[in-house]
């Protein structure tokens, strides 16, 4: 686990127009392109300094003898404390080098088979080492086949007596990798701040801010800066320059193949997998942790890692197996958005500890910044703030690990914009099943769950006021009336749909039109815009490791995924039919965002067979409850903390000094999004530009305007 940056330089034939990115970035002590060893070293320093919450164990750098490339290293020591385990790596022959974020899961038996059956030369027992020794073994992209977990790395091989780069991102994109390039050198690091000592200038991408390109593609909010994509990886090499390549991707089933599974064996099967990867994930040197919210997801972790621990003894990293730590967020009571309580009947009824974190208006309003300047992006809630101040909360108790519940609700449909789609079409692999032998009953539920999907979104202050499951992924995205009129006229014909198709790859479209039942089509959808470039960001890896805690996510584990992908749609979405009055004790049992609800939605058992896979390690509350949204309260009362915090950072300066974005629009909201009568569209403006004015000042952004000059 760490932060990293690492700096490649391109021969000249390749070194201008190449990459996608263009940059003005100016490096001092250049010359034709060409950096001094000593500058190059500096440079590199001031960068990880930057990266520093990522890594502050220990730190390193290493540069090729050429100087055409540099690896630095900021270290969270979590498996192989000692010195060996420090960054960048090397090979046994020392012509292969690397730089390392994330971790690789059964690296114990890896490390075995790699020494017996192939002879390498380990000079550490960190897990990270195995990315160079596979590589070495097996080549690329073959090697990424036997990586499992999260990670994202910078690899280069000089053993052909010339720079070959290889960089890879996991198959979710759990860790962040970010690349740009600056004159003639390609740089790469995990956060985008990393690259302002190297000379970069940032500018606002307003088109991609614009289009949703930033959540959509492989763009950011950062004109010339791009993620590296989930389940990609790049090759840099003089003879072709930058190229990029898929190594993964999600597939499902054919939607017409009849499941001749039994249920007993399908329920076994996501069970047996799910235990595997919260058992390999409970390997480190260090203690572990679960971060404990009231639902099922993070429940069931806590429930199968106690077991593990009580029955099998196995150790939760360095803890022993009779101490199980977990950490959950207190909202006030009145909020609505409390689970702390349901939490807490979780722990007690495992006999673990749970310690919370109180989360109020106050700490909300102290945090933003901080939590804005470390996602680098905007958000349309203040949850990511509460992830924030509960990420505090493990490194205060010694815990560099926890487990999360990440990846259940986007593979098992959770969610409730999901329905819908679920009922679009008959699920012809259980073909006896209610819906698929009554296609009336099943149209006519379709049409309630899509209106009563709508009234979710609108008493939560977003638009899903659109027909399909695209327009659900843009219920978030900023409206056209926020950008200044030079914006909306230069994007009046935007097509945010296009955006949208253009970054599914030509085969992945037909499987949606053709072979993918549609509840699979969302769930892909999801999982590769707003799980990657939302939820594990903001809601993970960011705001995580700004207090250098790792999480590890058994549920994105790819071995579980791939099972669960292939599992028909109505064992994930059960027909489970209520009466009137049950509809009414549904709605108002669950929380702010099923108050909206009606029968159709509550008609339906989300991660049915994940529920019952999960069934002997949770409460019989939580096998019954349904989805409650980690979301944060969007009403606040005028003249309090977050008020005077969104007063102060939206001046008319701050605001004007983005340049694309309308003051008059923020003047208003700033008027109705607070109170007894708040906006909660309006507060969700707020949030965005706010994040926006954050970034502008500290990093420096330069103002976006009409003619394409930045000031």
């Amino acid at each position: 686990m760490c932060g990293f940056t690492a700096c490649v330089a391109l021969r000249e034939s390749y070194s201008n127009g190449h990459s996608n990115g263009k940059s003005n970035g100016k490096n001092d002590g250049e010359s034709n392109g060409h950096i001094s060893p000593e500058t190059l070293r500096t440079q590199l320093q001031s960068s990880i300094d930057l990266l520093n919450h990522r890594g502050p164990d220990e730190s390193d750098i290493w540069i090729s003898p050429d100087a055409r490339v540099g690896l630095a290293h900021c270290r969270l020591s979590i498996n192989d404390l000692t010195p060996s385990g420090r960054q960048p790596l090397h090979s046994d022959c020392g012509e292969i080098h690397a730089v390392v974020n994330g971790e690789i899961y059964d690296h114990d038996k890896l490390r075995n088979e790699c020494t017996a059956k192939h002879g390498y030369v380990f000079s550490s027992t960190s897990d990270s080492e195995l990315v160079i020794a596979l590589y070495k073994i097996h080549g690329a992209p073959a090697f990424l086949e036997h990586l499992r977990g999260e990670f994202a790395f910078v690899l280069l091989d000089n053993r052909e007596g010339s720079n070959h780069v290889v960089v890879a991102r996991d198959r979710f994109g759990i860790k962040p990798l970010m690349w740009t390039k600056l004159n003639s050198h390609i740089v790469l690091a995990a956060e985008a701040k990393a690259f302002l000592p190297l000379g970069w200038e940032p500018e606002w991408d307003v088109g991609a801010i614009v289009d949703a390109g930033w959540m959509f593609d492989a763009r950011t909010l950062f004109k010339g800066v791009y993620k590296v994509l989930p389940g990609h990886y790049m090759e840099i090499t003089d003879e072709r320059g930058v190229e990029m390549h898929c190594y993964w991707d999600a597939e499902y089933e054919d939607k017409t193949k009849i499941e001749t599974r039994t249920i007993d064996e399908m329920v076994q099967g996501v069970r047996e997998r799910l235990v595997e990867a919260v058992r390999l994930r409970l390997r480190a040197d260090v203690p572990i942790g679960v971060y404990l919210s009231g639902g099922i997801d993070s429940s069931a972790i806590a429930g199968i890692a106690t077991q593990l621990a009580r029955e099998e003894h196995v150790k939760l990293g360095s803890q022993a197996a009779t101490r199980v730590s977990c950490f959950s967020v207190r909202f006030p009571d009145d909020s609505g958005y409390d689970e702390s309580s349901i939490a807490e009947r979780t722990a007690e009824w495992l006999g673990v500890e749970v310690l919370k974190q109180d989360v109020n208006e106050a700490s909300l309003a102290h945090d933003f910044a901080d939590t804005a300047y470390h996602c680098e992006h905007h958000h349309f809630d203040l949850n990511c703030v509460a992830k924030f101040a509960l990420s505090t909360l493990p490194r205060a108790n010694g815990v560099k690990v926890v487990l999360t519940g990440e990846g259940a609700d986007e593979h098992f449909a959770g969610y409730p914009y999901f329905p819908a789609e679920f009922l679009r079409e008959p699920d012809l692999a259980l073909p006896s099943s209610p819906l698929a032998a009554n296609p009336a009953l099943r149209e006519g539920m379709q049409r309630a769950a899509d209106n009563e999907m709508r009234a979710i979104w609108k008493s939560i202050g977003a638009d899903g006021s659109g027909e399909s499951f695209a327009d659900s992924l843009l219920a978030w995205h900023p409206r056209a009336t926020l950008f200044a009129p030079w914006v909306r006229a230069s994007h009046a014909n935007v097509d945010y749909l296009a955006t949208l198709r253009s970054s599914y790859a030509p085969d992945v479209r037909d499987k949606m039109a053709t072979r993918w039942h549609p509840l699979h089509t969302a769930e892909y959808m999801w999982n590769k815009n707003s799980l990657a470039n939302v939820l594990l960001s903001c809601l993970g890896d960011r705001t995580e490791m700004a207090h250098s805690v790792e999480a590890r996510t058994p549920f994105l584990d790819h071995h579980l995924a791939d099972y669960v992908n292939n599992l028909p749609p109505s064992v994930k979405l059960a027909y489970t039919p209520i009466n009137n009055d049950q509809s009414q004790e549904e709605s108002s049992n669950h929380g702010p965002v099923w108050k909206a609800s009606g029968k159709a939605l509550q008609s339906l058992t989300a991660k049915w067979i994940l529920r019952e896979a999960v069934r002997p390690y949770i409460t019989d509350e939580l096998y019954r409850r349904k989805k409650h949204p980690f979301l944060a309260p969007t009403k606040w009362p005028h003249g309090g903390p977050l008020h005077c915090t969104f007063v102060q950072l939206l001046t008319r300066d701050a605001v004007d000094q983005l340049g694309f974005v309308d003051y008059a629009v923020i003047e208003h909201s700033l008027e109705i999004a607070f109170g007894d009568k708040a906006d909660a569209t309006a507060f969700r403006t707020l949030t965005y530009v706010a994040a926006w004015v954050v970034l502008s000042k500290r990093f420096g952004v330069k103002k976006a305007s009409s003619n394409g000059r930045t000031y």
